[in-house]
């Protein structure tokens, strides 16, 4: 034991001396982040809720070729139910139930939602949210009922393109239900006649780029809380003056995607662009998401609201 003692074990240390000239040189600060890098940053955690998607029209067996190909940015997507005018509602249904059999094909990709409480939940579980709608107006024959009929299907959303006196009754209805109604292709006079009825926001799911509507039109869609989409297409500078024009006149909460034309290249040149047009990041997430969400909600519960005072 003694020896041990006597034989400690030694540590290496260094002696700290006094810093030379050279050491007190700061270090450079890191360069800021690209527009691309901030772009991808922001939807990666804000992903997309795009408002018209077009489902494929033959499922092929093969599950390699499922699920459809989409921006890898994308969260949720409303699924357009619209057919042509001589396949009514017959059409819409065998189109819901392909919708259905594709969803349940992809359990690992894809769920149905018909609440924004179920959107949130497919996202948490790392699925896009597929919602039913927009039903084509033509697709509705003049009925409350099939309105009720296609509610209870789990669509969740009516495009209509004409205002007549059913309309007004039409829109009263879905307002009850909570079918949000979708005024895309709609002319500016039916835009603005819906927006003096309905009492939930309404959304144009497609803005069409060769029928912009009027300013006046906008500035009301923006006091009604409405909500206009535009698609990403090609040419992100095209895309980035429609939505500043739409944020201009209708306001930050009016802005949302359509989709894109080019899922493999996605929203990261649009919202790149965004950025450098100095977009603030609330305005951002209201975009990819949030001012969908909340056409979608305020829909839901004005429905919950109509129900509960009515019993």
């Amino acid at each position: 034991m003694a020896d041990l003692l006597d034989d400690p074990v030694t540590t290496p240390f260094s002696v700290a001396r006094a810093p030379s000239e050279g050491d007190l040189d700061l270090p450079e600060h890191p360069r800021p982040l690209d527009e691309s890098t901030r772009a991808r940053a922001l939807l990666a955690a804000q992903p997309v809720v795009e408002g018209h998607t077009q489902p494929p029209h033959v499922i092929a067996p093969d599950p390699e070729d499922l699920p459809p190909a989409r921006a890898a940015e994308a969260g949720a997507q409303l699924w357009s139910l619209r057919v042509e005018a001589d396949e009514g509602v017959l059409g819409t249904l065998r189109r819901i139930d392909a919708v259905r059999a594709l969803v349940a094909a992809c359990p690992e990709d894809l769920r149905v939602a018909s609440t924004t409480s179920e959107m949130e939940h497919a996202r948490n579980c790392g699925r896009v949210a597929v919602v039913l709608g927009a039903v084509s107006w033509s697709a509705v024959g003049g009925s409350p009922a099939t309105l009720r009929a296609y509610h209870a299907l789990g669509v969740r959303a009516v495009n209509l393109t004409r205002y007549d006196r059913f309309a007004r009754e039409a829109v009263r209805e879905m307002n009850r239900l909570g079918l949000t109604v979708d005024l895309a292709g709609a002319d500016p006079d039916t835009v603005s006649q819906v927006l003096a009825v309905s009492r939930a926001p309404v959304l144009l799911t497609r803005a069409e780029p060769d029928g912009p509507l009027p300013d006046d039109v906008l500035r009301l869609l923006g006091e009604k809380s409405g909500a206009c989409l535009v698609p990403a297409g090609p040419d992100p500078t095209a895309a980035a003056d429609a939505l500043d024009r739409i944020r201009t006149l209708a306001g930050p909460r009016s802005v949302g995607l359509a989709g894109t034309a080019d899922p493999g290249t996605g929203y990261v040149p649009l919202f790149a662009e965004l950025i450098r047009r100095d977009w603030p990041a609330p305005d951002l997430v209201g975009l990819a998401h949030g001012n969908v969400t909340r056409v979608l909600r305020e829909t839901e519960f004005r429905a919950r609201a109509a129900r509960a005072k009515a019993a």
